[in-house]
């Protein structure tokens, strides 16, 4: 077991320098479930050798989680130096299996280390340094394809981590109607989606806390400066190469990342 286990953190740490994909997991790798996994992707980030600069967080709500085959919210690391500012471009030929969503993220100013108590939503929102708007560029190390892994594995590969792009810091944010803002996702001029916090995610401070707790139960915690990505407003859809993606905010802001 033990085996195993080092095995695909080596294949996927792998998979990530090189960014590239394979079709299916051989079964004796494939994680037996979410703990086995996520203690398979802190051995990815040991074998990588690289700092954890942020972290994200999908199926905040149950329709992504059962389009997610989840029944909770999933987490994975975002590794330096793929936490970059607005405005952003990666090449779509070294992407795996992209996808680009429209994201509020929080960057900390304050540890959040494990601890035995829970973290309420007040401690949480308080220890945020500073919230921004976003685009997530996630990726896949496995090909959607007849042999798509399930679920544990995709978790072992940091839930589809990939890219983070931010926007200037939203001014007053715990003032302001976050949840309320709609936002819009256009490709290369062209509305393609929209959505919000609250239909999403209610706001991004509760997936937030459901991080930090779940991270402190773990033994992991958060640290100051880390940006966490809180979840899709706009939903998933594929990029193709050429393409520009802007996402505004309206009054807080726009961000822009482009496929190469």
């Amino acid at each position: 077991m033990t085996d195993a286990r080092r095995d695909l953190a080596r294949l996927l740490a792998t998979l990530r320098r090189d960014s590239r994909q394979q079709s299916g997991l051989e079964p004796r790798l494939i994680p037996a479930d979410k703990d086995t996994a996520y203690r398979i992707a802190r051995m990815v980030e040991e074998e990588l050798g690289v700092a954890v600069a942020g972290w994200k967080i999908a199926a905040a709500k149950e329709e992504m989680q059962k389009a997610l085959r989840t029944d909770s919210p999933i987490y994975g690391r975002v590794f330096a130096p793929n936490v970059r500012p607005s405005p952003t471009s990666v090449e779509h030929a070294r992407q795996c299996s992209p996808i680009p969503e429209v994201e509020y993220m929080a960057r900390l100013g304050v540890d959040l280390p494990p601890r035995a108590k829970a973290y309420t939503i007040e401690e949480v929102t308080e220890a945020v340094a500073s919230l921004h708007p976003g685009i997530e560029l996630a990726e896949c190390r496995f090909v959607h394809d007849a042999a798509f892994p399930p679920l544990p594995a995709i978790l072992a590969d940091g839930a589809g981590s990939g890219t983070l792009c931010y926007g200037a810091a939203i001014d007053d944010w715990r003032k302001r109607d976050i949840a309320g803002q709609e936002v819009v996702l256009s490709c290369n001029g062209v509305a393609r989606r929209n959505g919000s916090a609250a239909a999403a995610l209610d706001h991004p401070m509760v997936p937030l806390t459901w991080l930090a707790n779940e991270l402190s139960r773990t033994g992991i915690g958060l640290k100051a400066g880390q940006m966490i990505s809180t979840g899709t407003l706009t939903g998933m859809l594929r990029p193709k190469a050429g393409e520009t993606y802007v996402a505004d905010f309206g009054p807080f802001g726009q961000v822009t990342a482009s496929y190469t």
